[in-house]
């Protein structure tokens, strides 16, 4: 993402937690400073991408944080997939600065991001979001306003919910074929051309050797870890909760992906789901 804005002309100052991971961006022509606090002293518009709700709490409040520094009508983007409760929280600490803070959850992964072509879901003032539109523009191909804060980290979980259901469901049907002794290359072209297509079976093939350039056909390295994405079910889960809404599927989505994170699997990508499955029929 920061790449991409050195790219469209941006100036960028960075910082993180582990220091190696901002060296490509200096030797791309970013500044590079010690913590967000001196990110928020140099720079009036600032995007966080970050694990988890406590570490976007710490990184906009702890005691070397963005609010410690900013400077008034700083635009803050949050881009980290968290609480919605926790957005609501760092847009009223925010507020009280003078800055004005925004929740932009992306959906694509890493490869969406390198590429420019990332979705944006963006809860905000609508007002600022027309100002913020631009530097979207750089990161992503789809920007879609959700309306007030949280609202973008709400759009977010539910489509990583339905995500998180598919690749089970892709996994087990794929498992399934290949013990009926379909060849599996066939079961996903018939798959991919009938009513079960989805995003998982047809961009994202949890089944090894049977697509280029995604994490089943490299032992499930890279893409998206099976511990955010327990991390992300978990957060649906409470805020299912909250709302006194049923997801059965969800709910066992993330069992599934927390039995994964204790057995092995906590930092391979989430289709390795598929590989879980096939373990515990060995067993």
């Amino acid at each position: 993402m920061a790449k991409n804005l050195i790219k469209n002309g941006y100036p960028v100052i960075a910082t993180d937690v582990f220091p190696e991971s901002c060296k490509e961006l200096q030797d791309m022509g970013a500044q590079v400073v010690d913590s967000p606090a001196d990110v928020a002293e140099k720079a009036d518009r600032i995007i966080t991408m970050l694990p988890s709700s406590p570490n976007v709490i710490e990184v906009y409040t702890g005691p070397n944080g963005i609010l410690k520094k900013v400077k008034k009508g700083t635009l803050l983007v949050d881009s980290s997939t968290i609480d919605p409760a926790v957005a609501k929280e760092m847009a009223v600490a925010a507020e009280k600065m003078g800055a004005v803070f925004m929740d932009a959850p992306v959906s694509g992964g890493v490869g969406a991001a390198s590429m420019a072509k990332l979705t944006f879901m963006v809860g905000g003032l609508e007002e600022e979001f027309k100002a913020a539109e631009e530097l979207f523009t750089c990161m992503g191909a789809n920007v879609v306003y959700c309306g007030q804060v949280g609202t973008g980290q709400a759009a977010k979980l539910c489509n990583n919910m339905l995500l998180a259901i598919g690749m089970v469901g892709t996994a087990e049907t794929m498992n399934l074929g290949i013990r009926l002794g379909l060849d599996p290359k066939l079961l996903a072209k018939i798959l991919n051309m009938s009513s079960g297509r989805c995003w998982s079976s047809d961009t994202y093939n949890p089944v090894p050797g049977l697509m280029d350039g995604v994490p089943s056909a490299n032992n499930y390295q890279g893409g998206f870890g099976t511990t955010l994405m327990a991390k992300d079910l978990g957060l649906t889960q409470n805020t299912a909760t909250n709302t006194k809404t049923p997801i059965p599927l969800g709910s066992l989505a993330h069992q599934i992906y927390r039995v994964m994170c204790s057995r092995g699997y906590a930092n391979k990508d989430f289709s390795s789901v598929f590989q879980f499955l096939r373990e515990e029929e060995a067993q």
